[in-house]
C-alpha cells in the first residue's frame, strides 16, 4: 500500500480491497479529509477503497469485528460535514467512488439500477442515451454521487416536481454494520410486503448501514423546455406568481428559484461570462422553468402566465430564454450563488424549510433580527421557493473581519433556527444533519422519534462503527 505506515488491520484490509486501494500517504488523503469550504478538516488511519460490493461486504464485517471505525464517502460534496472523520485519527474514510458501474437499464419500465459510487452527472447522461430523464439535479453533479446523494436525501432544483431523493428511488441495496448485505433493488412501483427498508437508509448519512446501489426512477425526457427570469418587488409576489403558474401549468412546472438582488450583485461583481438578467434592477428574482412531454405550447404557456401575473401586479418585468445558452446564462445566475458569496467574506448559511406561504413572513424575520444582532449583516436568501427550502444565507458586513464574524455562527444560527422553529419548518431542508447540525438536533426532533432514532442505531450497529458523531 502507499506510505510507511505499518498497520496489521490496514494490511488485512489491503488482502480484501488490493493494497493499491488503500491509501496511507498524507499527501493523497487529503482530499477525503476536508470538505470544499474547509469548515471541516478530520484526519484517518487510511482511506479504502472497495471496487465491489462483496469488498463493501469483507471490509464491514472486519471492521465490526475488529473495532474499526468507518466514515462512509462519496463525492465529498456535503456541506454538514458528514462526511468527513474526526480528528482523532482512528477512522477510515471508505470512499465508494470506485463502484460506479451501471448494473441495468430499462427504459419500458422506466428504471435504472447503479452503482452507489456513480455520479449524478453521469446517471443523468446514461438516462438520456435511452431517451429517458434523471431528474435530480444539484450544482455539485458533477462530482457528487448517488449513494450520497441518498444518504443525505438531496432536493434540488427540481423537487417541486420531482420529489427529493427519497421520492426518486424503487430500492436500494445496503451492507449493515456486520458485513451482511441487504438486497432490496426491486424494480417495481406496488411492493407491500412489509416493512419499507429502503427509507431508514435514505437520509441516514451512513449511520445504519452503506448504501451500494440503487433502483432509480427514469421519467420520459421533455420535449420542450421555457425558462424566464422574472423580477418582481418581494416574495410575496413571487408566490402570487407560483400561484399563477401552478394552476396555468400544473405539474409542467420544474423549477421555482427565488434569488434576491443582492445574489445578482454578487454574480456581476465576481462570477465570470454573467449579465445583468433584466434592464433595471429589482429586489427580487424568479427563475422558472416549464417542461412538457409535448413539443409545442410550452413557450406560449409560460408567457400567458407571466402576462396575467403582470396585470395582476406580481412582476414588474420578465424575460424568456430566446436560446439553449441564453437558459445556460440564466441558470448560471442560479449556480453561482454559493460560489460568489466566498468573495464577499464570511457566509454563515442555513439550509431551512418552511411552509410556502410563510417564506415571506420568515425572510422579513430573519432579516430584522440577524440585522439586529449583527448591524450592517447581509442577507442572501435564495432557494427553491417552490418547496419551501430556503438557503437562508448570512454574508459579514462590508469590511468586517471575517473570523471574528465567523465566530457568531451560533449566535445567528440561534436568531434563524429560532424563527424556524416559530414557522413550524426544519432546520435542515436537504444537506442533513452531520456534525454541524447534531447538537441542535434533540432540541427540534420530537423526543419520541429522538428516541426511536437511538434505538435504531444502535439495532443496526451495536458496535458504533458507522460514520460515528454524526447525526446522533
Amino acid at each position: 500500500m502507499p506510505g510507511t505506515m505499518r498497520d496489521e488491520k490496514l494490511e488485512a484490509l489491503a488482502a480484501i480491497v488490493g493494497a493499491s486501494h488503500v491509501i496511507v500517504d498524507q499527501l493523497a488523503m487529503e482530499p477525503y479529509l476536508v470538505e470544499e469550504r474547509g469548515l471541516y478538516r478530520g484526519a484517518a488511519r487510511a482511506i479504502v477503497r472497495p471496487g465491489s460490493v462483496a469488498e463493501v461486504s469483507r471490509v464491514l464485517a472486519y471492521c465490526n469485528a475488529n473495532g474499526v471505525k468507518i466514515v462512509p464517502q462519496g463525492g465529498n460534496t456535503g456541506l454538514v460535514g458528514g462526511q468527513i472523520p474526526s480528528r482523532a485519527g482512528d477512522e477510515i474514510v471508505l470512499s465508494l467512488r470506485r463502484m460506479d458501474r451501471i448494473r441495468e437499464i430499462d427504459a419500458t419500465a422506466n428504471i435504472m439500477i447503479v452503482d452507489a459510487g456513480m455520479t449524478l452527472l453521469r446517471a443523468q447522461e446514461e438516462a438520456e442515451k435511452v431517451d429517458r430523464f434523471f431528474p435530480l439535479s444539484l450544482p455539485s453533479e458533477g462530482s457528487c454521487t448517488i449513494g450520497g446523494n441518498l444518504s443525505t436525501n438531496a432536493g434540488g432544483v427540481a423537487a417541486l416536481a420531482y420529489g427529493v431523493a427519497r421520492d426518486l428511488v424503487l430500492g436500494i441495496e445496503a451492507v449493515l454494520a456486520d458485513g451482511r448485505v441487504m438486497s432490496n433493488l426491486t424494480k417495481v412501483k406496488k411492493d407491500n410486503t412489509g416493512y419499507d427498508l429502503k427509507n431508514l437508509f435514505i437520509g441516514a448519512e451512513g449511520t445504519l448501514g452503506i448504501i451500494t446501489g440503487a433502483v432509480l426512477k427514469l421519467f420520459p425526457r421533455p420535449r420542450a423546455r421555457a425558462t424566464a427570469f422574472v423580477g418582481l418587488a418581494s416574495p410575496q409576489a413571487a408566490l402570487g406568481l407560483l400561484d399563477i403558474a401552478l394552476s396555468r401549468a400544473g405539474a409542467d412546472v420544474k423549477s421555482f428559484e427565488l434569488i434576491p438582488r443582492i445574489g445578482i450583485d454578487f454574480d456581476l461583481k465576481h462570477g465570470a461570462d454573467v449579465r445583468d438578467p433584466l434592464g433595471a434592477p429589482h429586489a427580487w428574482y424568479v427563475l422558472m422553468e416549464l417542461a412538457s412531454q409535448t413539443d409545442a405550447g410550452v413557450e406560449a404557456t409560460l408567457e400567458n402566465l407571466l402576462a396575467d401575473a403582470i396585470e395582476k401586479g406580481f412582476v414588474e418585468d420578465a424575460a424568456l430564454a430566446a436560446s439553449l445558452d441564453q437558459r445556460d446564462d440564466f441558470w448560471r445566475l442560479r449556480e453561482l450563488l454559493s460560489e460568489v458569496q466566498k468573495h464577499e467574506g464570511g457566509s454563515i448559511k442555513h439550509d431551512i424549510s418552511v411552509p410556502i406561504s410563510r417564506v415571506p413572513a420568515f425572510l422579513a424575520d430573519v432579516e430584522r433580527d440577524v440585522t439586529a444582532l449583527i448591524p450592517g449583516a447581509r442577507m442572501v436568501a435564495f432557494g427553491h421557493l417552490g418547496d419551501g427550502n430556503i438557503h437562508c444565507n448570512v454574508s459579514q458586513p462590508v469590511g468586517a473581519d471575517k473570523a471574528a464574524f465567523m465566530a457568531r455562527w451560533d449566535d445567528v444560527n440561534a436568531v434563524v433556527h429560532g424563527i424556524v422553529a416559530k414557522y413550524e419548518g426544519s432546520i435542515s431542508a436537504e444537506h442533513g444533519i452531520g456534525v454541524m447540525k447534531r447538537e441542535e438536533l434533540p432540541h427540534v426532533k420530537d423526543a419520541v422519534a429522538l428516541d426511536m432514532m437511538r434505538t435504531l442505531k444502535k439495532t443496526f450497529d451495536p458496535n458504533g462503527i458507522l460514520n460515528p458523531g454524526k447525526v446522533l
